[in-house]
């Protein structure tokens, strides 16, 4: 995310950029676009402005470091609400906290060229809504963050204000603890159907087609339904593949417990029984 802040906002106007890098990967990368790194303390100091994009696990770290060095009013922008969500950032209350994140280009966008259709995570060619949360700070605070975000995220078709505990039901809770999980089933699915025989490019072409049209009609995208065999089927797969109380991941403890464990790289304990 750090490489793709730079590529847009290098040239941009409105902003100066200070770039703070120590791992070997990350400064070649720097070196690649003619970038120098600046040593964090003079970065930090001077900024109206930090953005963390930084691993989960490092940035509670990293933020009890460079925070309290920041002048007065200064903005903290966070690319993820698990950290602040998690209760890792430092208390002051003379800076302000921001968090936003890309919605990613939508399933059901039409995509006009390769390169659209080729840019998965969205803000390089193709089309994305964000959210936002302003955590602390004035409205003053969240206009200036909401601009900084749609400038990274370009381009954006439309910003949603909510709250970081929204953003956390959002993800982990429902994109990636229970999307990611049920994405990664249907992996498996594909795996063990080509391991008892199907060939390989056949359960592809399947499994892809049969994605792209119950995402239709289970969100309402088309106007024809479920045949009845197909939903009484599916109600037989929910209840071996799914645990009945599987929407206890959304209960706000649950949320918070998911929060911690991506800060701390610990799986939670309390899982749905």
């Amino acid at each position: 995310m750090g490489c793709r802040i730079l590529d847009h906002l290098r040239d941009h106007p409105d902003y100066s950029l200070r770039c703070v890098e120590s791992g070997e990967g990350g400064l070649q990368q720097l070196a690649d676009r003619k970038v120098g790194p600046v040593p964090a303390a003079l970065a930090v100091e001077q900024a109206d402005v930090m953005i963390l994009a930084l691993p989960d696990r490092l940035l509670g770290g990293v933020a009890q470091v460079l925070v309290p060095q920041l002048k007065t009013g200064a903005l903290v922008v966070l690319l993820d609400p698990a950290a602040a969500h998690a209760g890792e950032l430092p208390e002051r209350e003379d800076v302000s906290y921001f968090v936003t994140h890309p919605c990613h280009p939508s399933v059901f966008d039409h995509f006009e060229s390769e390169a659209e259709r080729g840019d998965f995570f969205g803000g390089t060619h193709a089309r994305q809504a964000i959210v936002c949360a302003l955590m602390q700070g004035s409205e003053s605070d969240y206009a200036r963050g909401e601009k900084l975000a749609i400038d990274i995220y370009s381009p954006v078709t439309r910003s949603h204000r909510i709250t970081v505990a929204q953003m956390a039901m959002l993800e982990p809770a429902m994109a990636e603890t229970v999307g990611i999980a049920l994405i990664r089933t249907l992996r498996d699915a594909l795996e063990e159907v080509v391991a008892r025989g199907v060939p390989r490019e056949a359960a592809e072409d399947f499994l892809y087609g049969h994605i792209r049209v119950p995402l239709g009609i289970a969100f309402e995208r088309v106007k024809f339904p479920f045949s009845d065999g197909a939903k009484l089927i599916a109600e037989y797969g929910q209840e071996v593949l799914l645990q009945q109380d599987w929407k206890q991941v959304f209960e706000p403890e649950s949320v918070l417990e998911q929060c911690r464990a991506i800060t701390t790289g610990k799986k939670p304990l309390t899982v749905p029984s």
